[in-house]
């Protein structure tokens, strides 16, 4: 992909992410400040509509990522950003204050879920599952389609066989999983770390979620399990 197509679908994902709507062409331009025509980003648009990385939900509408589109932030498009220094004291002050590593996985996954607004799964041992932030991870606008919710709960009901199942790989560095490969169902991104002493631990968003900030939650997060 060359640059002005990565630096557009970027930008598209970025903006949907941070609004839940499809993003247009004339609001790249201006919110952006992009020194070209909202012409030209039609047909930018159409380029990556035709290569698969973007649709348009409907013919008024500007455009959405795909999956295909997510799995090409992630692997090639994607900056990772700083933790602010707020949430990197509330995440460490909860992380430090628990008296053993299962408290402070439980303590810790409350205050990602409170910052990210997803849910948190936590696999702490065979038959030792622990979940926090569903509630947020349902108010999500995705979640509105009564369907996807029925579906993420028939998993979250089978949340210990998703699990047995996930620890089969060990994920030694924060792992993005999405779409048709994340275990939570095709609806959901999740972000996965499996902890030196064999604990799983999952963010757990729509497709949709804030990437970004997941994977710099979970890097702080696995910095202070090594320390």
């Amino acid at each position: 992909m060359d640059e002005r197509l990565a630096n557009l679908l970027r930008l598209v994902i970025e903006d949907v992410i941070a609004t839940c709507e499809p993003v247009g062409s004339q609001r790249i331009v201006d919110a952006y400040k992009l020194p070209v025509s909202s012409a030209t980003i039609r047909n930018w648009f159409t380029e990556l509509e035709d290569q698969g990385y973007v649709m348009q939900p409907h013919p008024s509408a500007g455009r959405i990522p795909t999956e295909k589109g997510y799995r090409t932030y992630l692997d090639e498009l994607m900056r990772i950003k700083i933790l602010g220094k707020r949430e990197r004291i509330e995440l460490e002050r909860a992380f430090r204050l628990a008296k053993d590593e299962e408290l402070a996985l439980k303590s810790s996954a409350k205050v990602i879920s409170e910052i990210i607004g997803d849910a948190m799964v936590l696999g702490l041992r065979e038959a030792d599952t622990y979940y926090t932030g569903l509630s947020k991870l349902f108010s999500q606008p995705e979640f509105r389609d009564w369907n996807r919710v029925i579906n993420v709960s028939e998993v979250l009901d089978k949340l210990d066989d998703v699990l047995l199942k996930v620890r089969h790989s060990v994920y030694s560095e924060p792992t993005a999983l999405i779409g048709g490969n994340c275990p939570f169902g095709s609806a959901c991104g999740s972000i996965l770390m499996t902890s030196r002493s064999g604990a799983f631990i999952g963010i757990l968003g729509p497709v949709r979620m804030d990437y970004q900030l997941g994977f710099s939650l979970m890097h702080e997060l696995r910095r202070l399990l090594m320390t």
